[in-house]
């Protein structure tokens, strides 16, 4: 190999070798069985039209990024949301479990892949979203507590719950 080749090689290695990382911690089905235990879930996945998105962008303050909405709805009347919101530079992936009044059963974190801010998962932290409805303030570091160092998983995820609860709303009759 010629010298000048030569200094390309460890950079390519350090490149490749420093490949996403990412935490699954439940499937869509164990998440559906934490938030809604015992009950049959049926698909509802629905495509928003632009009035619905208008609507939940009014009601939430959150743009709607993806017009398809994956929901299954509960034999209690409850339904489960599927959702992403962006951490720092990665996806979250994550569900909401919504009673059927339109109340915050549940949040749980399905997969993360950031390296930093996996706190999030922490089961206090998701437990200050349980009892929040649509209309309630929702604002980081106001109504929902931050945690040092995950920031902007924090925010993304507190916006997430605020569009998901106003999309439930305006799918589901709830306000």
């Amino acid at each position: 190999m010629e010298a000048w080749h030569r200094w390309l090689i460890p950079p390519a290695i350090v490149l490749s070798a420093g490949g996403a990382y990412g935490e699954i911690y439940l499937s869509v089905e164990e998440a559906q069985r934490v938030l809604f235990p015992g009950e049959r879930l049926v698909t509802a996945e629905v495509m928003l039209m632009p009035d619905q998105v208008k609507a939940i962008e009014k009601a939430s303050g959150i743009n709607v990024r993806v017009k398809a909405v994956q929901a299954w709805k509960a034999s209690g009347g409850g339904v489960f949301f599927v959702d992403q919101v962006l951490g720092k530079h990665e996806y979250i992936t994550w569900a909401l479990g919504v009673n059927g009044d339109g109340t915050v059963r549940g949040l749980e974190i399905l997969e993360y892949r950031e390296t930093y801010g996996g706190e999030v998962r922490n089961a206090r932290w998701r437990a200050q979203f349980v009892g929040k409805k649509n209309g309630d303030p929702l604002k980081l570091d106001r109504d929902i507590k931050n945690i040092s160092g995950a920031t902007l998983s924090c925010r993304h995820i507190t916006d997430g719950v605020k569009r998901l609860l106003a999309t439930f709303a305006v799918l589901f009759g709830h306000a």
